[in-house]
């Protein structure tokens, strides 16, 4: 592109709509596909590609932002409102802090998937977001034991791992 390259292009889209992202390019460094994910891409092409594949690939993307949003979640005893970003139990909410709400929802999205502290931290709080992946376990930590009051224990701990929402407790 002449005037912009497409990482600055995709910042400035991503700014204003929510929409699938594709990145074409001859720019095949890992370097540059992680960028090009980090900064809210969908999805990384490769030159050259065949146009059966992009057809293919733009059939996905737009198939799965025609899908209905969620709304609402129940794992583990908890309801989670999707839009008001509030958990609760019984009825009663969990005066859970942002960043504890969104481990939280991320978690019960992906029930039974380990992750590490890394990847919720990348994917919770953003791939270029300032900050220590260890806070993860301490947001976990008050996590617990604001569940832990409501009779709930749906986090698990896989040691050397992760943490994951436990499978068996899904609604």
């Amino acid at each position: 592109m002449p005037k912009e390259d497409g990482f600055s292009l995709c910042n400035r889209i991503r700014k204003e709509v929510d929409c699938p992202i594709l990145f074409l390019t001859a720019k095949a460094e890992d370097a540059d596909v992680v960028q090009g994910f980090g900064l809210g891409g969908d999805d990384y092409i490769k030159k050259p590609f065949s146009i059966t594949e992009l057809r293919a690939r733009v059939g996905a993307h737009l198939r799965r932002q025609m899908r209905q949003p969620t709304h609402a979640l129940n794992r583990g005893g908890v309801h989670f409102d999707m839009q008001a970003k509030v958990a609760s139990v019984s009825e009663n909410c969990i005066a859970f802090t942002k960043g504890e709400y969104a481990i939280c929802e991320y978690l019960a999205l992906h029930a039974g998937q380990v992750f590490t502290k890394e990847q919720l931290y990348d994917r919770v709080f953003g791939f270029d977001a300032e900050g220590d992946p260890a806070t993860i376990a301490e947001h976990i930590k008050n996590i617990r034991a604001k569940l832990k009051r409501c009779g709930l224990n749906p986090i698990e701990t896989v040691w050397g791992v992760g943490y994951k929402w436990k499978k068996d407790n899904i609604l």
